[in-house]
């Protein structure tokens, strides 16, 4: 289980509004181009610079495929890069005020103390 890597996959795709449609539209092709084509970029350089030993476990790939946060969540991603991730994808299909997020929350109610440890 790579926790960095599912944290650099939310971080980098909640900062470009492309991607974030297209993880929404397509959740497993995202995935899979992303982990083939983005995981080793070493983040903040200007370019060039590749690791080539970091891969989704099967388990992983599956519940970013899937949009489950709650998965995730149990696999130490942390919570702030899902939310705000499923914040730019989804809320625009709640009607309610704080719909969105309300659903994420209670889509985790059953987790308590204590929580997956989010370090890295």
């Amino acid at each position: 289980m790579s926790k960095y890597l599912i944290n650099k996959f939310l971080y980098t795709i909640d900062r470009d509004p492309a991607l974030v449609e297209r993880y929404r539209e397509d959740p497993a092709g995202t995935v899979a181009w992303w982990e083939a084509e983005k995981a080793g970029e070493i983040l903040n350089l200007p370019s060039g610079e590749h690791t080539t030993w970091l891969s989704f476990t099967d388990e992983e790939r599956e519940a970013l495929r899937t949009h489950d946060h709650v998965a995730l969540f149990a696999m130490g991603a942390h919570c702030f890069l899902t939310l705000t991730l499923w914040i730019a994808m989804f809320e625009r299909d709640f009607t309610e005020p704080l719909g969105m997020q309300l659903d994420y929350a209670a889509k985790l109610a059953h987790m308590s103390l204590p929580y997956p440890d989010i370090t890295t």
